[in-house]
């Protein structure tokens, strides 16, 4: 009589190891998502895989932010996970829903290319308080250790204290600035495209104005910051960034839309998310806007701002 087939095997992949490079990066994300992670993590201790762990889950992440969309996409993916892999104890179910928020989160790591054009130009939008400025100033710490050379145009010209932050973030990274106090934002955006070519510069980083998206005269200057771009430079802007602050949750979302319908987002830079319980409004964003993560930022230091990685973000979540 033949033996019987050996029984099946639950078989869930362990996640890759994090470059030497970026575990300290890592660590410091993973303690910044802390208050969102601990949330999520609770519903598995001591769990059944059961009608109530997944009730409990879909809890978990709306008070995360996540959104009612990629809630029910994420748990209608993990249990079809938890299906197919046969998994049997509730650390195993971790593990997947860790693959599955990877999985969603895949279409928005994104590198920001340099080089293509000559200067590059770099759009920055962003509501009062998100931290553009200083996000602009970190994007320029980065760009410059990649070797790059970077020109700031001070468009924020309304609040002179956004000029004033500016000036301080270019001595800091020892970069030129074209601004002028109190002059037309448009103006300062064509000088300084116009002086990035002329001084060959390979980036032209624009901080234009913090504004509310029910701001409509506010959001139609920044259309015109645009137009004027273009007239500098019929390839420009070569980027449209926005700043979102990650403690927004699902405000954020909100902004990202009504940016990109005025402006056409290219990309994102995440603030903020050290300390926030509201990190899963990265799945939100990649279910309803699958606008490209840039960078996400998890403290005040110049090096605290870091290209976004999908399986990072997932596993410093999940842990």
């Amino acid at each position: 009589m033949p033996a019987p087939p050996p029984a099946p095997v639950a078989v869930v992949a362990e996640p890759a190891p994090i470059a030497t490079e970026r575990k300290s990066w890592f660590d410091k994300l993973k303690t910044g998502l802390r208050k969102t992670g601990t949330g999520i993590q609770a519903v598995f201790v001591n769990a059944q895989i059961d009608d109530a762990l997944y009730e409990e889950l879909e809890s978990a992440l709306l008070m995360a932010d996540t959104g009612v969309k990629a809630t029910e996409f994420l748990l209608d993916d993990l249990k079809g996970r938890v299906k197919r892999q046969m998994a049997t104890d509730a650390s195993q179910v971790k593990r997947l829903l860790a693959d599955a928020v990877t999985d969603l989160l895949k279409p928005l790591e994104k590198p920001l290319v340099i080089g293509e054009y000559t200067p590059t130009v770099i759009m920055v939008a962003g509501v009062n308080g998100a931290g553009k400025t200083t996000s602009i100033g970190k994007l320029t710490k980065h760009l410059a250790t990649e070797g790059a050379s970077v020109l700031l145009a001070a468009a924020d010209t309304f609040r002179a204290a956004a000029r004033e932050q500016l000036l301080v973030w270019a001595d800091r990274n020892t970069v030129e600035i074209v601004s002028n106090e109190g002059g037309d934002p448009s103006a300062v955006s064509f000088d300084a495209v116009n002086a990035g070519k002329a001084r060959g510069k390979d980036v032209v980083l624009v901080d234009t104005a913090g504004r509310l998206p029910t701001q409509l005269h506010l959001m139609d200057e920044l259309k015109k910051i645009k137009r004027v771009v273009t007239k500098a430079d019929a390839t420009a802007p070569h980027e449209v960034l926005l700043v979102i602050d990650g403690n927004t949750g699902q405000n954020a979302l909100a902004q990202v839309r009504a940016f990109d319908e005025t402006l056409g987002l290219t990309g994102l830079i995440v603030t903020k998310l050290d300390g926030t319980a509201k990190g899963g409004v990265l799945c939100a964003i990649a279910r309803e806007r699958p606008i490209p993560v840039y960078f996400i930022g998890v403290g005040e230091k110049l090096e605290d701002l870091e290209t976004f990685n999908a399986r990072e973000f997932a596993q410093a979540l999940l842990g």
